[in-house]
Formats: structure tokens, C-alpha cells, sequence
């Protein structure tokens, strides 16, 4: 079974880490079709992880203590207290010493990585332009909307909640706003059923494709300032009021040149290294079956 597999000390601490990572959860709470896909995973990685560090690149790459301090205290961090930390590490067998040595390695196989692509051009305001260009597509932003709403939900079970009870109350608070809409928050607070109540109903920057259809529809035909009539979702009566209206627009080329450049350059090197990888196992392989030929 994949958890007899994983037995070992080094292995609990990569399924440790690929439980939270890839399922959500403590090793403890999965499966076992769970644990037989991060039995794959922690294999695979742990073949790569031997390939980088037995690699040329490899030799003299060293990790200052203080970058391992730094890196162990951001795992520190995900805990309540050193107790709730080492809790944890009770938890799956493990120790301290055993995670930093474990960490130390992850970190010098980044680093392995990272020196492999120290040689790779930068990206250039020119490669930039190019991408933008080709690719405008990307750098469009929707039509956004910020919007208020006031829930009235339907629940037969409940008088004041039957459907014509709530398409009463829902219709009294729109024709208490229609004079006074500067009053949607304070409204919302008083008498929405949604959990946004507490916020004055503040659904936030809205864009297309994100509230109920029925919702949608109307609310992207608002004008800034406007009430809607009364709304029925799955899941009751809905009044919305729109509070600003910022129309769909494409993104300058100055707007995004920071951000693009460091996209690009990281999906460089990320190619750079995933080439440089097939390259190692495939030398390795071929090594092996020489060795057992």
C-alpha cells in the first residue's frame, strides 16, 4: 500500500508537504487513491530532486544558514505557536532537525535551478512590445460594476419568508429607497438575508459572469446611481444598486510593461529549466542502461 511506501522519515515529510499543497489536508485525512497519487508524485519528485543535485551545476552550490532560518520561520508562520508547529511534526514523526535538512535540500535544489539559468538573456522592453501586441487579447479588462444588493429569500417554512410574504417586504423596502437610494447601505444592513448585510449589502467590483444570470442581466444595463426593480434569483428576491460604472477597456502597454517583463522573463527561465531537466534524466537514463547492459 502507498502508505506503507511512505514510511520513511524523508517521505513523511514530502507527503506532508504535497498533502497540504495539492490536497488541502493533513497526510492523515487522505485517501488512499490520495495517498497512492502523492506516492507518485513525491517519487517523481524525489528522482528529479537526485538527478539536480548529482548534477555538475550542482558542485559548490551552497545555501547561507540565514536563508534556511528565513525559509523555516515562513513554515513557522503557518502555526499558532511553536507548540502548534511541533504538534504537527508529532503528528507525522517527524523533528526539527529532520525538517530543516529536508528544507535545506529543497533550497539548494532551487538554487541548482536558478544557477543553470544565471546566463539567460533579460527580456527586453522590445520582446515586451512584441508579446503585448501578439497577444492583445490578454490585457483587457471587463466592464466592471460596483454594486450593492438587498436579499430577501424565499422559505415556505417560515410566514414572513413564504413567496408572497418576501415579495411583499422586498417590494416595500425598493419603494422606501426610490426617493431616498443614498439609504441602500443602511437599508441593506436592516433588512437583507444575505451575509453582505453587514457590509450594507456591498457586493463589490462586479464583472459579468459573476452573480446570478437573472442579476447579471439587469446589472450590467445599470446606469451609475440606479435602482433595480425586484429581482428573483434561485434563491429569493433581490433589489441591486449601482454604485459606479467602469467600462470594459484594454490596459496600456505602459500599464503592464513592469508587470509583463517579470511574467516573461519567469516563463523563460521556467522553460529554460524544464529543458535543462529532460536533458539530465534523459543523460541519466541513458547512463543507467549502458550500466546495466
Amino acid at each position: 500500500m502507498a502508505s506503507e511506501r511512505l514510511a520513511d522519515g524523508d517521505s513523511r515529510y514530502y507527503l506532508l508537504k504535497v498533502a497540504h499543497e495539492q490536497f488541502g489536508c493533513a497526510p492523515g485525512e487522505l485517501s488512499e487513491e490520495q495517498l497512492q497519487q502523492a506516492d507518485r508524485i513525491i517519487g517523481r519528485q524525489r528522482h528529479i530532486e537526485d538527478a539536480v543535485l548529482r548534477s555538475p551545476d550542482a558542485i559548490g552550490v551552497v545555501i547561507p544558514p540565514s536563508q534556511l532560518e528565513e525559509a523555516w520561520a515562513h513554515i513557522a508562520s503557518r502555526y499558532e505557536s511553536p507548540e502548534a508547529l511541533q504538534q504537527a511534526l508529532d503528528a507525522q514523526a517527524l523533528d526539527a532537525a529532520g525538517m530543516r535538512a529536508m528544507l535545506a535540500r529543497e533550497l539548494r535544489v532551487e538554487a541548482v535551478l536558478d544557477c543553470v539559468c544565471a546566463g539567460l538573456p533579460e527580456i527586453s522592453d522590445t520582446d515586451v512590445s512584441l508579446y503585448y501586441f501578439n497577444h492583445a487579447e490578454q490585457f483587457k479588462v471587463p466592464a466592471q460594476h460596483k454594486a450593492r444588493h438587498i436579499l430577501v429569500t424565499i422559505n415556505e417554512d417560515f410566514p414572513e419568508n413564504t413567496r408572497e410574504a418576501a415579495r411583499t417586504r422586498i417590494e416595500t423596502i425598493l419603494k422606501r429607497l426610490r426617493g431616498k437610494p443614498e439609504r441602500f447601505a443602511e437599508q441593506a444592513m436592516k433588512h437583507s438575508e444575505c451575509p453582505t448585510a453587514m457590509q450594507g449589502g456591498l457586493l463589490g467590483e462586479v464583472v459579468p459572469g459573476t452573480l446570478y444570470p437573472e442579476l447579471d442581466a439587469c446589472l450590467f444595463q445599470m446606469a451609475r446611481g440606479e435602482l433595480s426593480p425586484v429581482l428573483e434569483s434561485p434563491i429569493g428576491f433581490h433589489v441591486l444598486y449601482c454604485e459606479s460604472v467602469s467600462p470594459a477597456r484594454q490596459l496600456t502597454l505602459e500599464e503592464i510593461l513592469p508587470r509583463l517583463r517579470d511574467r516573461l522573463q519567469l516563463r523563460q527561465r521556467k522553460a529554460y529549466q524544464r529543458k535543462w531537466l529532460e536533458s539530465l534524466l534523459q543523460q541519466n537514463a541513458t547512463l543507467e542502461n549502458l550500466a546495466h547492459g
